[in-house]
């Protein structure tokens, strides 16, 4: 089915946008972003990986995000907006608190200034690609700018709690809202051009250094979001709005009572009614993105944790049965290949690998978790098989430094034996492995490649507070570096 991403052999970096270094409060689209694809070039890498795009909540988890098809507009860069004539120069803030929310407000502003300067400025040309954007993604974007704008005028509360005619998108109150908010609407808009016009920028810059995007695809959806207030048939929900069962994982590596996520569970029957459009219609979106695509928690399309949303804990959730076959089927019938790769971590059962390895998907294997047990493990090299991605950790995972620092002695002993590199250190020998393992597609997180403590780890399952919020800096990385994972990623045959 699938257009495989491990259809040879190459190496890639896991990095997300926001962490990329130089601009204020987190990463964009802007220089940094074309610096690090070049970056990757010189060091012999072929993919950089990144965390899902859409605009987030306070929490800033780009897992439970505003939309599926929106992007993140914190991420358009303001140079570009001066660059393109709507905004005048404008310095990043250098008084006021040194802090992302600080920063966030400042491009807030320069967003708003650059629409007001697009509206008096722009020409017939750029106008026409606002509006050819707009009856493209007409299928999703004008829900979502009017939710975007109802929430504004809510004061940021979650559409459950709005006046129950805008709660329950009663057509009076849609036409009014659209009228009255239509200033905010148009703006919401111009910043989703925006965002798709700079990362078509990016992604051609990338094409032409031989980069390709490797997006994530979260299987569910944030509860308080333009997909669920604009289609809450296709979830298990009361009439309010509330969910009566949530989505989460029982007892796992992260967590002995399990991870409660709180979004609400799919209506798959609903869903299968329809011919799964509204799950196709955001592959799509996402396409249009990336050249790769990970549907992170596939488990979940052969069986998802259903916790009463009442439960305080995973504990109380069962597991229910999915309907992968019948949606995987459709994406072949609408797409034909795809190049998906599984993320088929966690509780993984006999019909988990069934339905990935049915449809040809490449799964995961994380170095992390290779050296509990004995030589079956599947996650050690030796039991690797080549149509599979591995990593040496992912964006949950300690780095691997910290996770080193942290395993009982007598298991670094068996790590330092297994791997047969004592003169390097371990994380770098943990890198050279994933290099060296017969899975066609190595990816490693950015801090890896530079052994990076604990302190640089970018999310801890089942917290909320103190994730997503890394940066890399420049000066960490040293000089030669690119040269020598060239060498690294020549050595294993990952450059072809």
């Amino acid at each position: 089915m699938t257009a495989d991403p491990t259809e040879r052999r190459r190496a890639g970096v896991l990095l997300h946008l926001t962490s990329l270094p130089d601009s204020p409060g987190h990463g964009d689209l802007g220089a940094a972003a074309r610096w690090f694809v070049d970056w990757l070039a010189e060091a012999g890498f072929s993919v950089w990986q990144m965390l899902p795009l859409g605009p987030t909540h306070e929490d800033g988890s780009p897992y439970q995000t505003l939309s599926v098809h929106a992007g993140d507009p914190q991420l358009v860069d303001v140079e570009a907006l001066v660059e393109a004539g709507w905004l005048d120069r404008v310095s990043p803030p250098s008084t006021g608190p040194s802090t992302p929310e600080y920063a966030g407000q400042w491009r807030e502003e320069c967003r708003r200034a650059a629409f007001q300067g697009f509206q008096q400025r722009a020409d017939e040309e750029t106008r026409g690609e606002l509006a050819e954007f707009r009856q493209k993604h007409r299928g999703w974007l004008e829900d979502f700018a009017l939710y975007s704008a109802l929430r504004e005028e809510q004061a940021g509360a979650p559409w459950w709690e709005w006046p129950v005619a805008e709660r329950d998108r009663e057509p009076a109150a849609m036409e009014a809202a659209a009228e009255r908010l239509q200033a905010t609407v148009e703006r919401v808009v111009f910043e989703q051009f925006c965002f798709f016009r700079q990362w078509g920028a990016l992604r051609h810059h990338a094409a032409e250094r031989g980069i390709a995007l490797f997006g994530d695809m979260p299987i569910f959806v944030a509860l308080d979001s333009a997909d669920v207030w604009a289609r809450r048939d296709l979830f298990d929900l009361d009439e309010a709005g509330h969910p009566r069962r949530v989505a989460g994982v029982p007892p796992d590596y992260f967590s002995e009572t399990g991870q409660w996520w709180g979004n609400p569970l799919y209506n798959w029957e609903r869903l299968e009614e329809e011919g799964f459009d509204w799950w196709l219609d955001r592959l799509a979106t996402q396409l249009e993105l990336f050249d790769f695509l990970r549907i992170d928690h596939f488990r979940g399309l052969a069986a998802y944790w259903a916790i009463p949303a009442e439960a305080e804990t995973a504990l109380e959730g069962h597991w229910e049965p999915a309907s992968g076959h019948a949606f995987l089927r459709a994406v072949a019938e609408r797409f034909g290949d795809v190049p998906l790769v599984a993320e088929d971590l966690g509780v993984i059962t006999a019909d988990v690998e069934a339905l990935r390895d049915d449809f040809g998907l490449p799964g995961m294997k994380i170095l992390q978790f290779a050296f509990e047990g004995g030589a079956a493990n599947p996650y050690l090299p030796h039991n690797h098989r080549t149509a599979s991605v591995v990593y040496t950790g992912t964006h949950d995972n300690d780095t691997t430094a910290g996770w080193l620092q942290e395993l009982d002695p007598a298991v670094v002993d068996r790590v330092r034996e297994y791997l047969g590199h004592p003169e390097e250190s371990l994380p770098e020998a943990l890198v050279r492995s994933a290099l060296a393992s017969v899975a066609r597609l190595a990816v490693i997180p950015m801090q890896d490649l530079l052994g990076l403590s604990s302190e640089h780890r970018m999310n801890v399952p089942g917290t909320v507070e103190g994730n997503w919020k890394w940066r890399l800096e420049r000066d960490w990385i040293p000089e030669g570096r690119a040269a020598d994972l060239a060498r690294l990623n020549a050595l294993y045959g990952r450059t072809g």
